[in-house]
């Protein structure tokens, strides 16, 4: 799908007709604001950390939901953990969005629309980063695969799977795209610093020494996310289709260790899988169906703090 039919997809449709409110406006009920039940989802990089968080969180609210990343393995042992647990179910599809072409976001979305008509949540979860010193970034593996995977993919995700997200999508049910970004994209704090922690597959990968390599691509590629985020969001607004970036720090517990980490941040903790269960849910429930273009950030308070003496 091209960028112009994306956009006449999203502003050539008249919304009169779509419109639906809900029928028991009155009920404000945790169970009625925050429910997932039902609803198809599909996150990019579900196998592991941020995105099974994400994945488990649906699924045992009552979502049926897709990960997806090129681990089959690693895909298989989650989605069966999940689906056991319920009452949802998980499903996978191995796929590599990496390459610097449209060709593998396609692949994904060709597999999704081949066992799906409509889906209702599309998480951006996928994404990589490259740390090197400010004279050595090699431009193939350091900014051209990096772009490609972390802004990319979102995009050509978001566009080839726009038409399942507003099959049903109404003003007060709208589809729901989720871009994971990372701290690095607002704030230069995490650049060499232990808010960019490597180790587990998140999001800041780039502390694989003791010697801390600088994160130029990082948080370059993460900001410009946050931006598109925004450009999706005003575009397919008419669609009924909402979008939002969330960011949580890192963990980098192999550099650093949990106490490490914890120690500059406000709260004195890392990021629980709790808190980006919560918000996911928020956003994926009718309690979120007003938010769109809004940056949600899940650290803590620590990219503001002054708290820094360990980071």
């Amino acid at each position: 799908m091209s960028t112009a039919e994306l956009g006449e997809m999203a502003f050539g449709k008249a919304r009169g007709p779509r419109e639906a409110k809900p029928t028991q406006i009155s009920d404000f009920s945790i169970p009625a604001l925050f429910d997932v039940k039902g609803k198809v989802a599909v996150v990019t990089g579900g196998g592991s950390g941020i995105g099974s968080m994400i994945a488990s969180a649906y699924v045992q609210n009552g979502a049926k939901v897709y990960i997806a990343s090129r681990k089959e393995k690693q895909l298989k042992e989650m989605s069966e953990a999940l689906t056991k647990k319920g009452p949802g179910s998980c499903h996978y599809i191995v796929a590599d969005i990496s390459v610097q072409s449209k060709a593998g976001c396609d692949a994904l979305a060709d597999a999704i629309k081949a066992r799906e008509s409509k889906i209702h949540i599309l998480v951006n979860n996928s994404g990589a980063s490259w740390g090197a010193p400010f004279d050595n970034v090699p431009e193939k593996e350091g900014w051209d695969k990096i772009l490609s995977l972390n802004v990319k993919s979102i995009f050509y995700m978001t566009a080839a799977l726009t038409p399942l997200l507003a099959k049903d999508a109404t003003s007060f049910e709208p589809g729901r795209v989720i871009n994971i970004s990372s701290v690095a994209g607002i704030t230069t704090t995490a650049q060499g610093s232990k808010l960019s922690g490597a180790g587990n597959g998140l999001w800041s990968l780039c502390a694989e020494t003791d010697f801390i390599p600088d994160c130029w691509t990082d948080g370059t590629s993460k900001a410009a996310v946050n931006h598109l985020t925004i450009l999706l969001a005003t575009t397919l607004a008419p669609k009924f289709i909402t979008v939002f970036p969330s960011k949580m720090t890192s963990f980098g517990l192999k550099q650093h260790g949990e106490e490490g980490l914890a120690d500059g941040n406000p709260f004195g903790r890392i990021g629980h899988p709790r808190d980006m269960a919560g918000v996911a849910l928020f956003l994926a429930s009718p309690a979120g169906a007003y938010v769109s273009g809004t940056h949600i950030v899940l650290d803590g308070a620590a990219t503001h703090s002054r708290l820094k003496s360990n980071l």
